[in-house]
């Protein structure tokens, strides 16, 4: 018993390839990892490592003790491993044996018992006392010379039935946990089962399976074969015969309950291990499979050559972190501690700072991206492909039916006049479109705002990281910079649109004007194929026959509109009344007529020819039933529709009011095109980049001197 350690000190001396490497690179390996798990999450670098995985109750508890050949673990007849325990075993020179924990550094414990504690007590810390689970690592060391250098994560044991204050979903979040450590391609998997179990069924080497299908980073663990049935030997399960893994099997017999109870060391327990298979025939040949010094040299010899496959891939992911760590580390810059070196300091970022931000917006900044518009590129794109094009892809009649024309004419008819004047129509509808500017041009600003922000949050990236307080300063002043100069820019906005609203220019060169528009209008009536009524003069001769200088000046008037039967100026006589006196020959009551450029239709009946109907009211009545005869009128509907039918005088009339809108529209369009970008460049952009500028002056830099501290 007492020749025990040394047993495992000449297995580990029987590899003086394997432990010369283990006992320089695992070590190593180990500091690495102290580093990483204290930086918790921010590591992106897996470690090599062994995961020991197992239900519960397997016996992987036993195996670690039986490894670093003394009782540290917590024991109990429930779950015992609740908190992941990463065990680090260092072989030393010396006969000391002590453990350290991480979170406890340069604390030794010389009493394996206190280490036990200490494990309870820190489990219960975070996980409860009540058999609860966390996945918060605990960190071991143990240096003592009978080990060799391995390093082992004893992972919580796999369980089916909730106890305690474990949740109803207890084995998935086991699983989850387990998982999360050996699907990396770095850890090697120990897959702990017992002996006196079906190995098809073993929950280890199912979720082994799972996380390494091909079998290249796992190891089996057979436990428990002094309990097998008689007549049973695992013999096979140890050849792979039953499942087989490429790393192969390790039996092991561990102390049973009853010697854990009445004290049995661990050196005892070894010695009867090696007594059992030394008594068995059947694993005559399995000595290098066999026996927990048998499995801590294979481990050893595995991690070693496991570390050394993944080294160079771990070394080039290291020396890139380093040089982007060493990148950042250098833009930081020196520290300073006296008040006038602060404030140069400072004095430097923010002038780098109003450089970058101006640079980038004028299109001069020498790391601006060549596969992608960025700065000022995108500015100009905004006004240009995205504003601009917007407006000129706009029709101002899209939104207007015929109808809707149709209506606003006949609401600019008066109940004194009945012609078709189109400056009241014209004005009421050009309004409304040059209303519709207003929310393009408002969006616009905001377009270049966002692009604004976007630019000040990339030139603020690495100047500003070692001082988050500032930075965050600083989006607050160039935020409050930005806003300053959308306000005044949205204001100018509307009062660009309401300037343009408020005085219809109408002696504009570049619009159409009436005339213009009538002629327009009855060549497309005409090239439409839509027959017009023929209007005579009073002398029989058609339009089209007249003087080239009475043709103009036709299509230059005004068309006298029939308003629901009733002629201009022919106070209340029906127009069939009209035609029955009218001259013969004479046109002049004809549906519509060009007679003057604001004037109406000579369409008065001549003297003498009036209709009874006119006769004075004095007149006495000849029949007695036409006293009592009334007429009576309908009430007019609430809401007045023009009819659906349109007259050729009507058509006349909307594709003029349709050439005017479209005339004056593109008018105003190229105005907005013009004065808005001009106003978002002043107020917003410029006005921003001025605010910036002053950020080098020492006053208002030394206002956010206190900020910069981190």
């Amino acid at each position: 018993m007492a020749d025990e350690p040394a047993t495992n000190t000449t297995a580990a001396q029987s590899q003086p390839s394997a432990v010369p490497l283990g006992g320089s690179v695992i070590p190593l390996v180990n500091k690495l990892q102290d580093i990483f798990a204290q930086l918790g999450s921010q590591s992106t670098i897996e470690l090599p490592q062994v995961a020991v995985v197992g239900s519960q109750s397997s016996g992987k508890s036993s195996v670690l003790e039986a490894l670093v050949g003394r009782d540290f673990l917590p024991r109990g007849n429930d779950i015992c491993t609740r908190r992941p325990l990463v065990l680090q075993l260092l072989q030393t020179k010396t006969d000391e044996e002590y453990g350290e924990f991480l979170h406890l550094p340069g604390k030794r414990f010389y009493d394996f018992s206190e280490i036990r504690r200490e494990i309870q007590a820190q489990t219960d810390k975070e996980a409860g006392g009540n058999k609860g689970v966390s996945d918060k690592q605990i960190r071991l060391k143990i240096f003592s010379p009978h080990v060799l250098d391995i390093t082992l994560v004893d992972l919580p044991g796999i369980t089916k039935v909730p106890v305690g204050e474990q949740p109803a979903d207890i084995e998935a979040r086991i699983r989850t946990m387990i998982m999360s450590y050996i699907k990396q391609p770095s850890c090697l998997i120990l897959a702990v089962t017992p002996a006196n179990s079906d190995l098809a069924n073993s929950d280890a080497l199912q979720i082994a399976g799972i996380a390494d299908p091909d079998g290249y980073r796992t190891i089996g663990i057979i436990t428990k074969l002094d309990i097998m049935d008689r007549g049973t030997d695992a013999r096979n399960l140890l050849l792979g015969k039953v499942i087989p893994l490429r790393l192969g099997y390790v039996g092991v017999v561990n102390r049973s309950q009853e010697d854990i109870m009445f004290n049995r060391s661990i050196k005892d327990a070894l010695v009867a291990e090696e007594k059992f298979f030394r008594s068995r025939p059947v694993y005559n040949g399995l000595a290098d499979r066999c026996g927990v010094p048998q499995l801590a040299k294979k481990l050893n010899q595995i991690l070693v050559q496991h570390i050394k496959a993944i080294l160079p891939g771990l070394k080039s992911r290291i020396s890139s972190a380093l040089v982007s760590v060493a990148k950042e580390h250098a833009s930081y810059g020196e520290i300073t501690e006296s008040k006038a070196g602060q404030g140069a300091l400072l004095l430097n970022i923010l002038s780098k700072y109003s450089e970058a931000f101006s640079s980038m917006v004028e299109g001069k900044n020498e790391e601006m991206s060549t596969s992608e518009l960025s700065g000022g590129a995108r500015i100009h794109y905004i006004f240009q492909s995205i504003f601009v094009k917007s407006l000129e892809e706009v029709d101002p009649c899209e939104d207007l039916t015929d109808d809707d024309i149709r209506t606003a004419i006949q609401n600019a008819t008066g109940p004194k006049s009945a012609l078709f004047v189109p400056d009241v129509p014209f004005e009421v509808l050009i309004r409304r479109q040059i209303a519709r500017l207003l929310d393009p041009s408002l969006q616009c600003a905001r377009f270049i705002y966002d692009e604004l922000m976007k630019i000040s949050h990339h030139c603020l990236v690495n100047e500003l990281q070692r001082f988050p307080v500032l930075r965050k300063r600083m989006d607050e002043v160039i935020g409050n910079f930005l806003r300053e100069g959308l306000e005044p820019s949205e204001t100018m906005i509307g009062h660009i649109i309401e300037m343009e609203m408020d005085y219809i220019n109408t002696s504009h060169p570049n619009f159409i004007g009436g005339s213009k528009a009538v002629e327009i209008a009855l060549q497309q009536i005409k090239s439409s194929k839509v027959p017009l009524p023929i209007t005579r003069h009073k002398d029989g001769v058609e339009p089209d026959k007249a003087p080239s200088s009475e043709r103009s000046l036709k299509s230059r008037a005004i068309l006298a509109r029939q308003v629901n039967g009733i002629m201009a100026d022919q106070g209340v006589r029906p127009t069939v009344e009209v035609e029955k006196v009218a001259p013969a020959g004479n046109t002049s009551g004809s549906s519509w007529g060009i007679s003057s450029i604001f004037g109406g239709s000579d369409n008065r009946v001549p003297a003498g020819k009036e209709s009874v109907t006119n006769k004075p009211f004095s007149e006495p009545v000849q029949n007695v039933e036409h006293a009592f005869a009334m007429i009576h009128l309908r009430e007019p509907p609430t809401i007045l529709r023009p009819s659906e039918s349109h007259s050729e005088q009507e058509n006349v009339e909307i594709a003029v009011t349709k050439l005017l809108l479209r005339s004056y529209y593109d008018i105003v369009r190229k105005n907005i095109e013009d004065s808005i970008p001009k106003a978002v460049m002043h107020f917003l952009v410029s006005g921003t980049i001025n605010g910036i500028l002053l950020l080098n002056k020492p006053s208002p830099s030394f206002m956010l001197c206190e900020s910069y501290k981190t």
